[in-house]
């Protein structure tokens, strides 16, 4: 029952966390590139070599920052009420 209350913990926690992942992709993009904003596939004067990159990074600073905020809130939740909430 009380893992019940971990969902919509769990969902706040995720999008703070998608927010949180997309400004630190940012930071990081900066520092790689050293331009301002990543290229869009939707840009027509950007190549794949540009884009298919970036959106690599980009995926992998989500993928980092989500595992980090999930397993992050799960052992906090356990240790606030001594239950596991994961699947």
């Amino acid at each position: 029952m009380i893992k019940v209350l971990y969902r919509p913990l769990s969902i706040v926690v995720s999008i703070l966390g998608g927010l949180v992942a997309g400004a630190l992709f940012k930071q990081v993009w900066k520092r790689v590139a050293r331009e301002e904003d990543p290229p869009k596939p939707t840009e027509p004067e950007r190549s794949w070599k540009e884009v298919v990159p970036a959106a690599a990074l980009e995926g992998a600073v989500f993928g980092a920052v989500k595992a980090a905020v999930d397993r992050g809130s799960l052992k906090a939740f356990e240790k606030a009420t001594g239950v596991w909430a994961g699947d």
